[in-house]
């Protein structure tokens, strides 16, 4: 869990078009990352 002020680790994502993007793609910018659990699993 990150604390507030922490930095971001570095990551990459695949958006809904297959492209990737990095989080230093994002840097000067307002985002939020949502997840959730596959869907059909338990919790």
């Amino acid at each position: 869990m990150l604390q507030k002020g922490q930095p971001v680790p570095a990551f990459e994502i695949l958006d809904h078009r297959g492209e990737t993007i990095r989080n230093t793609d994002l840097l000067g910018k307002r985002w939020l990352l949502w997840f959730y659990p596959k869907a059909d699993t338990p919790g």
